[in-house]
């Protein structure tokens, strides 16, 4: 009989160890030796920064249909390169702290952002009492990290808001966007808008769309008659609109960068899923529609990198950074599988970018993970689906089908309340193993950079 190498038992001590601090609910003073060794094991202890990755509406599947289509059903993308990975539940709250099965992404972004559930719509506050919440952007800036913000949405959108913002209603993101939050304007003695709260924080770097919101004049207070964007320069914002802007961007001074009025439009494009099907399609892996000075999530990820990295360059403390790929979950909503390709592809790109640093900083935890599930499905090819659907043609040269049958056939297709992939590496990434709670996530990151 063959017997195990010790490097083998020890290989498979590891593991199992590893497998007992996952199931734990969470880290305690208390905790036994022998789970902190567990924890030490598997790249336990503080970090220095935290990189954190959240593809919008990136479920399983999504995730399935990019990789199929783009690196092969046997390939795998950097996102599935990460050495540990587990699930979280993604549910949102009624205001009576009932589950809501279906959350949005302004329940669930405060659900990792504060570490606790909200009504779907509300940002960073209290379901009950709509009181705020502190945030972990808030948290990390309090003890001496510094902060970025990275998305292809607006910079208003809920994703993004939920860390720099407090707001009754996800809706509320400009000065004259206020209908659903009369408490919060300024008038009314509350913190302004969504864009007026995320310059307020003096977030070090501010990466996305959104120009049109930023634009809008504040009504009220100390700014009233500017815009937010004039407010933002008066705060010592550099505010760049391009690439080439964006570049030039120096560190020391909180950086504001506005891609495009609204959403910053996707990589790629083709034709939308239709009731009946499409021919088969090969996506386009560009957009007329997307002017060439516009950056890429992966580069716009890089200078939040070096900004960051080198503001804290003498302070001993590091950086939180969010980085979203948001128009994954809305060409989901409008049932593109082209488009979604090309912006999981594009988030993908920007989780290397995470990776590749994190290499050569091992204190640093990078976690990717969703904010919930959403519609579309991989389907046989003979299947007839009453919704909408399109055959694609893979980089395999295989033909393959996927359905949006969420909505009824010319409405925005809907979220799903699965749960959805987590992964993570460097220290705490441990956390991520099991199944987990989407707020468990706040506990993570705080504990990772010892925010008190």
């Amino acid at each position: 009989m063959h017997r195990p190498s010790r490097r083998h038992l020890v290989i498979g001590t590891a593991v199992v160890a590893a497998t007992a601090a996952a199931v734990a609910v969470s880290t305690t003073a208390g905790a036994s030796d022998s789970k902190d060794r567990a924890e030490s094991a598997i790249k336990g202890g503080k970090a220095k920064n935290v990189i954190l990755l959240i593809g919008d509406g990136m479920g399983d599947s999504e995730i399935t249909l990019a990789r199929d289509y783009t690196v092969g059903a046997n390939g795998r993308l950097n996102m599935d390169k990460f050495p540990l990975t587990g699930a979280y539940t993604t549910y949102a709250v009624h205001a009576d702290g009932t589950p809501d099965y279906v959350t949005d992404s302004a329940a669930s972004g405060t659900g990792w952002a504060t570490g606790r559930k909200t009504v779907n719509g509300r940002i960073s506050k209290t379901p009950d009492t709509d009181k705020a919440i502190p945030t972990v952007l808030e948290l990390a800036r309090k003890n001496g990290y510094a902060t970025g913000s990275v998305t292809t949405a607006e910079l208003t959108d809920a994703t993004p808001a939920v860390l720099a913002s407090h707001a009754t209603d996800r809706s509320c993101q400009g000065p004259a966007d206020m209908a659903k939050c009369p408490t919060d304007t300024i008038a009314a003695g509350g913190p302004g808008s969504i864009a007026e709260q995320s310059v307020n924080h003096k977030v070090d770097v501010l990466f996305g769309g959104g120009k049109a919101r930023f634009d809008q004049k504040v009504t009220d207070g100390t700014y009233k008659g500017l815009t937010v964007t004039e407010q933002a320069r008066k705060l010592g914002y550099q505010v760049v609109t391009d690439s080439a802007g964006m570049k030039s961007a120096q560190a020391g001074k909180p950086v504001l960068g506005l891609f495009a009025s609204g959403n910053v439009p996707t990589e790629w494009t083709g034709k939308t899923a239709a009731v009946g099907g499409t021919d088969p399609q090969r996506c386009v892996t560009s957009n007329p529609n997307r002017p060439s000075t516009t950056p890429s999530l992966a580069d716009s990820a890089t200078k939040a990198i070096q900004l960051l990295e080198a503001k804290q360059k003498h302070s001993g403390k590091g950086f939180f950074l969010q980085i979203e790929g948001a128009s994954i979950d809305k060409q989901d909503h409008a049932a593109d599988p082209c488009g979604q390709i090309g912006e999981t592809a594009a988030f993908d790109r920007a989780v290397k970018v995470a990776r590749d640093y994190a290499a050569k900083h091992p204190d640093t935890l990078v976690v990717t993970t969703a904010d919930h599930g959403h519609t579309s499905q991989i389907v046989p090819l003979e299947a007839t689906p009453p919704g909408l659907s399109s055959t694609l043609v893979t980089n395999e040269g295989q033909q393959l089908k996927v359905n949006y049958s969420t909505n009824t056939p010319g409405q925005s297709q809907e979220h799903t309340g699965t749960q959805v992939r987590i992964a993570g590496q460097g220290p705490q990434a441990y956390r991520v193993l099991g199944v987990t709670n989407q707020t468990d996530l706040f506990a993570t990151i705080r504990e990772a950079l010892n925010l008190r």
